[in-house]
């Protein structure tokens, strides 16, 4: 069966992604949605039927929901044509600030998770098929003040852009995601321990226009997605300018 996996189709970016798939690509057979909240999930059968989804709630940073998964491939053998994943989290605050717990959590969820995932997808992958994973713009460069969520998310981009010239000789294209701030829920834990930045709110943007921006990027087979021309404008100073001028001003 033609299939699509979505991690973190609960809210955010996830949740924009599975709409978009719904409206512009519903020719998938089955679509995956996987996030730790079953309720949520749930929402899309009854919006659009039960017999479009395979509802999986999993913790990707739990080995043994990891295993539930594995066992779910190996039974159902799927052919993979699309993969979302956009399950991750930030919070602002210094590194003294954080309990390490919660720095290393962020590093489960935004990096090992990727790793596992792909992992245990690639098998199943049909040549032609599409990875899209949610990056940032924080990933150009290092962000005192977010500097786990930074580092965790620049991971994901050097990750992604190598798995791309790895499966390129399968077809596969490979898209990372790096938008800026995004009007979504990410915010609300993010933030609880410190304010957002003023520069931050300046560039906050659609949700679904984002997301849109995404899916027409891996469509044309474009390593790296990003929206919004100040997003692009500071990507290509991130590039050519000495990362001690950004430390210093932010």
């Amino acid at each position: 069966m033609k299939t699509g996996i979505i991690t973190g189709a609960s809210s955010g970016m996830g949740r924009e992604f599975v709409k978009l798939i719904m409206e512009e690509a519903p020719a998938y057979d089955e679509i995956w949605l996987i996030a730790r909240r079953k309720e949520r999930l749930e929402y899309w059968t009854r919006l659009y039927g039960k017999q479009k989804f395979r509802i999986l709630p999993l913790d990707l940073t739990s080995a043994l929901d990891m295993q539930v998964l594995e066992k779910e491939l190996k039974e159902q053998k799927p052919e993979i044509e699309l993969l979302v994943h956009c399950a991750g989290f930030g919070i602002m605050g210094k590194i003294g600030e954080i309990p390490a717990k919660e720095q290393s959590e962020m590093v489960d969820v935004n990096c090992r998770s990727v790793v596992d995932l792909t992992a245990l997808v690639l098998p199943y992958m049909e040549r032609g098929a599409r990875m899209i994973y949610l990056a940032s713009s924080a990933a150009f460069l290092p962000q005192p003040g977010f500097a786990v969520y930074a580092a965790s998310k620049a991971f994901v981009l050097s990750f992604v852009r190598a798995l791309g010239a790895e499966l390129k000789s399968r077809k596969i294209h490979v898209t990372a995601v790096c938008p800026g701030a995004v009007r979504t829920e990410f915010f609300n834990r993010a933030a609880a321990r410190k304010s957002l930045p003023a520069y931050k709110k300046l560039v906050m943007a659609d949700p679904e226009k984002v997301v849109k921006k995404a899916w027409k990027d891996s469509l044309a087979g474009r390593q790296i997605s990003v929206y919004g021309n100040m997003m692009k404008l500071f990507y290509l100073a991130a590039k050519l300018l000495p990362h001690s001028l950004f430390l210093r001003f932010m």
